[in-house]
């Protein structure tokens, strides 16, 4: 019997990233993960996006033995908690006050799809306004609300009903270099007769991951939020796997300087992998009533002691200084591979330790990420079309097995590229 069998048998077939990623494991450490026979795999995924800090960051898990050694509270829906407590004063005092942030902090459901429908629901209450405009390429979870927003076919097709209250617009640069897509907004917004109606919110990644390592301008952002607040508009930021401090700052759109009504987080906030989900809302736009909007999971603990432990990291400049360090390193390796075959016609785009390489030929991002793995590398493909080759390692990761996932990469794309012409051929 194949060790995957039980799994075929067994388990729905939704499962998607084990057909990419066929086999069993069983260890991670850090960058480094393990099958059951003990090949090695250098992670370039982070649990897409999960795992910012690392597999089994040392620290992080000290801090929940720790904890559950000292039979901590694990389950406790909204109660107050130490947990919760120390984890509330610590985002403030690390993240929000330094940045001169204020937000109130909602914690929802644990995933970043229940994030996502509360910011939703908020923002019409807020505005008594239904309709939300999102953005080509967007992705903003599989729940109803959030697939509304999310402008993917293929994940769109699994609803079962018609998706309704959202309208997609074109996102910076969708429309191509010359075509500014914030005056066709502004001016379907300002014209009566476009069929456009006022919104209750703009719902946005400002680096859109799984559409394909789109980047928004810090221009573009601060005139769609100049345009939000002109119309009475909220701005909601999905920040739930570029956020945590995968494009270098702790949240994305720090760079542009705008400060968006409403803030998505989920993913690396938990610190270990742990489930947990939050949503920063502006003190003037907490108009929830109690219990108005709720979960039976809102109160992981253990998430709230490894987010706190994770939190630390961001009292130290130098892993600031690294992670603009290592994307560098990435993003210099992968216009290396783009000059070197101009003919295959390539983009390379990103910020931080999130960057991308695209390919004109749609087939090309999928073979390279089945090479790398039998290499030894777990690299994701993004894009409508899978056509970009996602390089997202913790941030965590060494220099060393940097650089010698990226040397690996490279070789894949070699052997790609010569399968390819072969086959042409």
């Amino acid at each position: 019997m194949k060790t995957e069998q039980i799994f075929t048998e067994l388990e729905s077939n939704v499962r998607s990233y084990c057909r990419s990623f066929p086999v069993v494991f069983n260890k991670a450490c850090n960058h480094l993960l393990y099958d059951e026979k003990n090949n090695e795999y250098i992670d370039f995924f982070s649990g897409a996006g999960a795992l910012n800090y690392g597999h089994n960051n040392p620290i992080l898990k000290k801090s929940i033995m720790d904890y559950l050694d000292q039979n901590g509270i694990i389950h406790s829906l909204d109660f107050y908690t130490e947990a919760k407590r120390n984890f509330l004063k610590k985002f403030d005092e690390i993240i929000l006050k330094p940045k001169k942030l204020k937000y109130k902090i909602q914690f929802t459901g644990p995933t970043g799809t229940n994030a996502v429908e509360a910011a939703l629901k908020l923002a019409r209450k807020v505005t008594n306004r239904t309709q939300v405009i999102a953005f080509t390429n967007g992705f903003h979870g599989m729940t109803l609300g959030a697939l509304s927003a999310t402008s993917n076919s293929a994940h769109r097709a699994g609803s079962g009903i018609q998706l309704t209250g959202v309208t997609h617009m074109p996102y910076d640069g969708y429309l191509g270099d010359n075509i500014d897509t914030i005056t066709i907004l502004e001016k379907m917004l300002d014209d009566k007769s476009s069929g456009l109606d006022t919104p209750a919110a703009f719902l946005l990644e400002t680096i859109q991951a799984e559409g394909g390592i789109n980047i928004a301008s810090a221009n573009w952002l601060k005139r769609l939020s100049a345009l939000a607040k002109r119309k009475g508009i909220l701005i909601i930021v999905d920040d739930i796997q570029v956020g945590c401090g995968r494009t270098g700052s702790f949240f994305s759109f720090e760079f542009s300087g705008i400060y968006p009504d409403i803030v998505c987080l989920s993913k690396s906030i938990g610190g270990y992998g742990l489930p947990l989900a939050l949503v920063l809302i502006r003190p003037e736009h907490d108009t929830w009533k109690p219990g108005e909007h709720n979960g039976t999971f809102r109160g992981n603990n253990l998430a709230f002691i490894a987010g706190a432990t994770a939190l630390d990291y961001w009292k130290d400049k130098q892993f600031h200084e690294d992670i603009e360090r290592r994307g560098l390193i990435i993003r210099h390796g992968l216009e290396k591979w783009r000059n070197d075959y101009p003919a295959h016609k390539t983009e390379v785009r990103g910020k931080g330790m999130i960057q991308g390489i695209e390919w004109k030929d749609r087939s090309i991002a999928s073979l390279v990420s089945e090479e790398a793995f039998k290499n030894g590398i777990i690299a994701e493909t993004c894009g409508a079309y899978s056509q970009v080759l996602k390089l997202m390692p913790p941030l965590t990761i060494n220099d060393k097995d940097l650089a010698r996932g990226l040397d690996i990469i490279d070789s894949s794309i070699n052997t790609v590229y010569k399968k390819t012409l072969n086959a042409v051929a």
